[in-house]
């Protein structure tokens, strides 16, 4: 039986398109039924550009007919609320930036406009990106595609359900503390964090900067590395950005992980975790051991410090990026009668976690707390980044959980936000070293969830880990399994 357009993967769509098989134009319009009928349940979009895609659609059938093919020409995908988008209102997820349209594409954005993509719209974040469950989002809280009643995870929670549900074909998302890979894991998907500097952070609105992180996401491993390739790169614009050549991912996917030595660390096992994830986990780890690939126990001991250096590190770089939102130079201005009210009234449409974060952070840097905080947690993640350094001199690539539990129910979490905080456990570590990591679909618990398998390499080693996931992905069936949406 012949696949709907919709449910094509990236790659088998790009085959179609190149061989005239189908046109962009007519993915784009199945693509915006589908989003037009779905997207009121799932609620993965903020802004959809009808006009937009169609027109970019028409422009690459029209580039395909002359014989051009460029990476992802024709190929609808959307972008994170959190991307500055030429033209399309960006507003992170906040009340703050509301009608905020930016006059320039974000470099990331830019390469996926030379690459062919057909941009589709904006999809839903956490409010600057702060959350593990899309619930900050001040316009609405999308669900998760495997069941309604349960969040996609966050920050990128709005992207990868779009992606899980078929409402795109790929997308970019953002990764501070773990903002890719957990909804990856939880919706089902393949979500990649770069390492740091690999994708430009220009033109995308800052959270933590020495943290954030573009990442991509697809419906398997090829897809995901297919736009991947097409956004990594050097960026002028971006200071961290890494002038390192990109080489070819998607000829790297062999497949072959015949004596790749993978290490599993004792720290990410804990008591606490769902039994049904720890099980899952351990068989894709006996998976890969069977496809040739050596099994090392290693220690990652300074774990345990991760998630309270993160959430010192994280609102201190928060409290200083977000002190630009005054009311003054974009997005809404609410008048207070002078200066400083008017700023405390602006600076009021803040959400409830975004304040939290913004307090934290100027606490921790304020005169007599800053080296007690902010100074112990650097010295932290230094230790952090060690383990990481000694760990990678013996093995190739780290296997582990994405998250200790899978999707939570909506509202589940919202009054403990140290719970929630508990969910990027087993991500954070990554930001805090500037690794590079995905997540990979691994298997479903008793209540039909998706559990995802991290996979972390050492900086710049994408090709490594993107190769792992693709060897363990053909052994196995698990990305296959799209979730069953209806418009009820």
């Amino acid at each position: 039986m012949t696949k709907e357009l919709t449910q094509l993967s990236l790659v088998e769509l790009r085959d179609k398109l190149r061989t005239g098989e189908t046109t962009s134009v007519a993915a784009t319009q199945a693509m915006l039924a589908r989003i037009a009928t779905l997207d009121s349940t799932l609620k993965s979009y903020l802004t959809v550009t009808p006009e937009l895609a169609l027109e970019m659609a028409k422009s690459a059938d029209s580039r395909l007919q002359n014989g051009e093919s460029t990476p992802l020409l024709g190929i609808p995908v959307t972008v994170k609320d959190i991307i500055c988008t030429d033209g399309v209102q960006t507003t992170a997820g906040s009340k703050i930036l509301e009608g905020f349209v930016p006059p320039y594409d974000a470099f990331v954005v830019e390469k996926l406009k030379e690459a062919g993509a057909v941009i589709l719209g904006k999809t839903n974040t956490d409010e600057f990106a702060m959350g593990s469950s899309t619930e900050n989002s001040a316009y609405k809280t999308t669900r998760n595609p495997w069941d309604l009643e349960r969040v996609p995870g966050g920050s990128s929670g709005g992207p990868a359900a779009a992606v899980a549900a078929s409402l795109a074909y790929a997308s970019l998302g953002t990764d501070t503390g773990g903002s890719v890979r957990q909804p990856a894991s939880f919706c089902g998907i393949v979500g990649l964090r770069p390492t740091y500097g690999r994708m430009s952070r220009w033109g995308v609105i800052a959270f933590a900067s020495s943290l954030d992180q573009v990442g991509v996401f697809g419906r398997n491993v090829r897809d995901t590395t297919a736009i991947f390739q097409a956004t990594a790169g050097y960026d002028p614009h971006d200071s961290t950005s890494l002038q390192t050549p990109v080489p070819d991912y998607e000829a790297g996917l062999t497949g072959d992980i015949a004596g790749l030595r993978i290490g599993i660390p004792k720290e990410y096992f804990i008591e606490g975790m769902d039994s049904e994830v720890e099980t899952a986990v351990r068989a894709a780890i006996a998976k890969l051991e069977s496809l040739g690939a050596e099994i090392v126990e290693i220690s990652l001991p300074h774990t345990e410090y991760a998630l309270p250096v993160y959430y010192l590190i994280a609102p201190s770089e928060a409290s200083a990026n977000l002190s630009r939102y005054d009311g003054t130079r974009y997005g809404p201005r609410v008048d207070g009668g002078d200066l400083i009210n008017t700023v405390k009234k602006t600076r009021s449409l803040f959400g409830a976690e975004t304040q939290r974060r913004i307090m934290l952070g100027t606490y921790a840097l304020s005169a007599g707390y800053y080296d007690a905080y902010y100074g112990r947690a650097t010295k932290a993640r230094t230790l952090i980044k060690q383990d990481f350094k000694n760990a990678f001199e013996k093995v190739d690539v780290i296997a582990a959980p994405t998250t200790p539990t899978t999707a939570f129910k909506v509202g589940e979490k919202t009054d403990d936000p140290l719970s929630m905080y508990l969910s990027d456990v087993f991500t954070v570590s990554l930001n805090l070293s500037a690794s590079c990591g995905l997540s990979v679909p691994c298997g479903f618990d008793s209540k039909g969830l998706p559990i995802g398998l991290q996979l972390i390499g050492d900086t710049l080693q994408e090709g490594t880990i993107l190769n792992a996931a693709y060897a363990y992905e053909q052994a196995t069936n698990w990305h296959e399994k799209r979730p069953e949406v209806s418009d009820k």
